[in-house]
């Protein structure tokens, strides 16, 4: 049988005293390990952790919690804005335990969990992640990471919608959740564009290839993700794809993330005068 450090490695660094004796250590083993000869410590007496242990799963077990919101997003790789608070985010149970938060300078989120996971989990369930990134960021940033979420843990939203969320965010999160948008940039504009009151859908095939946004029935609307169509050969087919569309007789703008996120006045206007001149009807 491998030693149980070979074990522990093999749990990416840290594990439960539990699962150590699943996995059929026994006591004495276990407590033979544990010294400066392996490099193995107790973490609050039943876990066992090695040197190299990932820091969010050894602050976790500290503190009893669990990783949770946007530090389990990341994780998970759902889109998010860069500026999205880079403290670490725990969940721990209301009443829960917290002398093990002393040191602990991020943010603690006091729920009891949507969804249950195993006592040894160091990380809180998908739809608990979601309930607390919609009450934690501005609706636009939540509705994004929702949107990655979707299509990255292959959700459908109307399992999300029939979840019973303990908050009015995470239930709004939930109605307006289409799983449509190709990137979080795409949520941002239409979330801003849903204000508008105007008629549009979101990937159609035009052309052999889906487009982000069609306005009315002629006005296409692509938005350039910082981290999709950045490579040379996707910006040819993006290119070719445009003339394609216009020799179609559609009119089509195309904008950057920094103008969506940064600019969106500018772009709201051109869009605007686009739908002024008739862009957006049918001939």
């Amino acid at each position: 049988m491998q030693d149980v450090t070979a074990w522990l490695r093999g749990q990416g660094g840290i594990a439960h005293r539990e699962a150590a004796l699943d996995a059929g250590f026994s006591p004495a083993r276990l407590r033979a390990a544990v010294g400066p000869h392996t490099g193995i410590t107790r973490v609050r007496r039943v876990w066992l952790a090695l040197p190299e242990a990932p820091p969010a799963e050894l602050t976790a077990a500290r503190t009893g919690g669990r990783i949770a919101c946007v530090s389990l997003a990341r994780r998970r790789g759902w889109w998010m804005t860069d500026d999205v608070d880079g403290r670490m985010h725990l969940a721990l149970r209301p009443h829960g335990r917290s002398d093990g938060l002393q040191e602990f300078d991020g943010v603690v989120h006091w729920a009891t969990p949507i969804a249950p996971v195993s006592g040894h989990a160091l990380e809180e369930s998908v739809e608990d992640a979601l309930a607390h990134v919609a009450s934690c960021l501005p609706r636009a940033d939540a509705l994004a990471v929702w949107e990655s979420a979707v299509r990255i843990e292959r959700l459908h939203v109307d399992a999300l919608r029939r979840v019973r969320w303990s908050t009015q965010d995470a239930a709004w999160c939930a109605g307006r959740v289409t799983g449509l948008s190709d990137s979080g940039l795409e949520t941002f504009f239409t979330y801003r564009l849903s204000a508008w009151g105007v008629p549009f859908r979101q990937q159609v095939i035009l052309a052999g290839r889906p487009v982000d946004v069609l306005i009315g029935d002629r006005l296409v609307v692509q938005v350039d993700g910082y981290r999709f169509h950045s490579g040379s050969a996707d910006r040819t087919r993006d290119v070719a794809h445009d003339a394609e569309l216009r020799l179609r007789g559609y009119t089509v703008l195309r904008f950057t993330y920094a103008q969506v996120m940064h600019d969106w006045p500018a772009v709201a206007r051109t869009v605007a005068r686009a739908m002024a001149a008739g862009a957006h009807l049918a001939p």
